[in-house]
């Protein structure tokens, strides 16, 4: 049942909870507020007591440090219909320390109880979006898929992939959802598990061709049972012109993937003929083992970890005009911070 959307705290307190559920909030409850702090829903009750929770404000948000903006258009969806004009950056803007990134002008009733949400919204979208976009330039123009959804709350997984492809400039996603919200296919290639199962890279990969359809890259893990410079020749034997590339992601137990290794494999595959086979490096890589790798010769890479544990940007929301007039917290300017970047959204 859609719950109702808060409108005073002894809505929050007779709020009904089934707690045999799923824990991440549904998309209906996120929109009735059930999301926000409590305390946005009491300055309601004492707001609208005073008779001024209808007055009408102005809200800046900011981050404390410079980043790739992202999120946008969750927030807009949050706040189409409830009567707010939003003045924002783009979606993959970079920006810099205290930058304003969003103007809100309305009713304080109309979004003041959501400024929790909004602020998530833009804090996390905005850390994965920067993350990803550090790798894509340590890549130096080589693609980059984001990989991290095993390492964060499926609810959460593709708002990540997303922000991911969107804002920081991956070239494409493994989540399914996440790359759809994207507008792109999902890209992966097979997990150990299937090459375990199989017991044998070679066996699998000659399957993995068989079984999948055409124009799906026949994109082989190497590194399963056998050094990955014979396992890639094995597979590329196997292959022949079918194999588009060998994905190296040796565990750290085994040293990682090194550069040295990735010349190894590329000097291997290429007097054997296999130049057309290209490389991709995946597991706990970070923008400075990306660039070395790239140097190396890896063609592209797989990033998991790096950017689904990015620091989310801590966001701050003002309010600096109330009733027209400026106003300002201690150790803010009171009144409108001009920032011709801004562009209306809503």
């Amino acid at each position: 049942m859609k719950p109702r959307p808060l409108d005073r705290l002894a809505d929050a307190h007779a709020l009904p909870v089934d707690k045999e559920r799923y824990f991440s909030a549904e998309h209906e409850e996120i929109e009735a507020g059930l999301t926000t702090d409590i305390y946005f829903v009491k300055t309601r009750d004492v707001l609208e007591a005073d008779g001024r929770l209808e007055v009408p404000v102005v809200a800046e948000i900011f981050a404390r440090k410079g980043g790739v903006f992202a999120g946008l258009p969750e927030v807009v969806r949050l706040l189409d219909g409830h009567g707010v004009e939003v003045h924002s950056l783009g979606e993959g803007d970079s920006f810099e320390a205290k930058e304003v990134l969003m103007r809100i002008s309305g009713p304080y009733a109309a979004f003041g109880m959501y400024e929790t949400v909004i602020l998530g919204m833009l804090a996390s979208s905005t850390g994965w979006a920067t993350a990803a976009r550090e790798c894509v330039k340590a890549a130096g123009g080589k693609p980059v898929l984001s990989f991290g959804a095993r390492h964060v709350h499926p609810a959460v997984a593709p708002v990540m992939e997303r922000a991911a492809v969107v804002a920081g400039g991956c070239a494409g996603a493994s989540c399914i959802l996440g790359a759809k919200l994207a507008g792109i296919e999902p890209k992966g290639t097979i997990p150990h598990a299937a090459i375990l199962i199989a017991g044998d890279t070679v066996r699998l990969a000659k399957i993995y061709d068989e079984v999948l359809e055409e124009g799906e890259p026949r994109l082989i893990l190497v590194d399963t049972f056998k050094d990955e410079a014979e396992e890639s020749l094995r597979v590329a034997e196997a292959l022949g012109e079918k194999l588009s590339g060998v994905r190296l992601d040796t565990p750290s137990e085994r040293g990682g993937v090194s550069p040295d290794l990735v010349r190894e494999v590329r000097y291997r595959l290429d007097i054997a003929g296999f130049g057309h086979v290209s490389i991709v490096a995946s597991g706990g890589l970070n923008p400075e083992a990306i660039s070395r790798l790239a140097e190396a010769g890896v063609d592209s890479f797989g990033v998991g970890s790096y950017i689904a544990h990015a620091t989310p940007r801590d966001m701050t929301m003002d309010i600096k005009a109330v009733d027209g007039q400026p106003v300002a917290k201690r150790g803010r300017f009171p009144g409108i911070t001009e920032n011709p970047r801004l562009a209306r959204v809503l």
